[in-house]
């Protein structure tokens, strides 16, 4: 069930990434979080929740001896897809929780 969620989820937010890409470009989505304090709090919050995300995954990989390398490259060039993909293939589902 969490995957099968995870994955919609990573399927909306490449739907819209890529609508978001096509019709403002790369710039186009990140020129609005600096017009007002407002926007920039939003972005600065997404910064913040992405340097967690990224402190943990880090944590969780070198624990089961994964190179954590490649998903804080990921999460800083891509955002959320980086945490988003990590859940996807090491997140642990119903039957893992059972066993600890």
């Amino acid at each position: 069930m969490q995957r099968k969620l995870l994955i919609t989820v990573l399927i909306a937010l490449s739907i819209i990434t890529a609508l978001a890409l096509w019709n403002d470009g790369l710039w186009g989505i990140f020129a609005p979080n600096f017009q007002s304090f407002g926007e920039f709090q939003v972005f600065f919050d997404l910064i913040i929740a992405l340097g967690l995300f990224i402190v943990w995954m880090w944590r969780d990989a070198k624990k089961a001896g994964r190179n954590p390398w490649p998903w804080l490259i990921i999460t800083l060039s891509v955002g959320s897809f980086g945490p988003l993909i990590y859940l996807i293939l090491y997140g642990k589902n119903e039957s893992d929780r059972k066993k600890n």
